[in-house]
């Protein structure tokens, strides 16, 4: 059931799923986007970028509504503590998209709901619910499938793609950054929070990538990697954040993350419309197991009152 709206307004069903869509579609293109410009940056220095640039884009909208100051020590702490898992994930998605394919990437990604859940029951308490738990027993067994291409001797033997396998360990990180934002939250605006948890990344990063700035030719940097990174940082990080928020006040949370499940059948688009190629059988297969579960979450209660 969808709630009012700040200004006494409800958005339609139709608006809010599409705009969802739209969100969907645009964090899609991150994984064809960022594919494109890791071979000519170090994966580190790239997810710096990102987070400055978006530091600094997100910096005025948050100082416009909430008045933007310094949040104090021990919720400086708390914010490092989520950007770690951001970053974590942001960097080794970058590191693994130089090894193996974006559509491998948005399919693995199609795990995150489902193990956030598990997360979130060991940290907060949030119950699992029967239609996540099976929503991510097919993303998972989706997932599976077009790791291993539907050979069953693969898995068996657990032979894994490098680049599959350092994604997956940053899902296992991105699935953590929602259970912690609940638990370390303390009532402040999540715009404000959003906005601390980039810029304490930014100085984890900063630390991580100190030591290789002597060795970056920053003229070299093509004008393709600029406008990608900004590509992200606006598009894919700011516009998407602000879409999300909207739509989770309306349709809940758990509704919104199942828009994840319509990555993998999106980036197939995306590969037809660039390439003029779709996936193998393989992948193929693996996104039907998986679409089911995005209409599984959707018509699962939310818990939220009728009014």
């Amino acid at each position: 059931m969808t709630q009012p709206s700040a200004s006494g307004g409800v958005p339609s069903r139709l608006l809010l799923h599409s705009a969802m869509l739209f969100s969907t579609f645009l964090v899609s293109t991150s994984f064809t986007v960022g594919k494109a410009i890791t071979p000519t940056l170090d994966p580190v220095i790239l997810t710096l970028l990102r987070f400055i640039l978006a530091s600094l884009l997100f910096a005025p909208y948050v100082q416009y509504r909430f008045d933007l100051h310094f949040p104090g020590w021990r919720a400086l702490g708390r914010y490092s503590l989520i950007s770690g898992a951001l970053v974590g994930f942001f960097w080794l998605m970058f590191l693994s998209l130089r090894i193996t394919e974006p559509m491998n990437t948005g399919v693995i990604f199609t795990t995150v709901p489902g193990i956030s859940g598990i997360f979130s029951w060991f940290l907060v308490r949030e119950r699992l619910g029967t239609h996540r738990l099976l929503a991510l027993i097919l993303a998972m067994t989706g997932a599976l499938y077009v790791i291993f291409e539907g050979n069953l001797d693969r898995l068996l033997a657990l032979q894994l793609n490098q680049g599959d396998l350092l994604f997956f360990a940053g899902c296992l990180l991105m699935a953590l950054y929602m259970p912690m934002v609940k638990l370390f939250h303390r009532g402040e605006p999540m715009a404000q929070m959003s906005l601390w948890i980039m810029v304490t990344g930014t100085i984890w990063l900063l630390l991580f990538s100190l030591p290789r700035f002597a060795s970056i030719t920053w003229s070299a940097i093509p004008l393709m990697t600029w406008t990608g990174i900004a590509y992200l940082a606006l598009f894919t990080t700011i516009i998407t954040f602000f879409i999300s928020q909207w739509a989770t006040l309306h349709l809940g949370p758990t509704r919104v993350m199942a828009y994840s499940y319509l990555y993998p059948p999106l980036l197939a688009v995306l590969e037809w419309v660039l390439h003029r190629r779709f996936p193998p059988a393989s992948t193929l297969t693996g996104i039907c197991i998986i679409l089911p579960a995005m209409f599984i979450v959707q018509q699962s209660r939310t818990g939220t009152k009728k009014s």
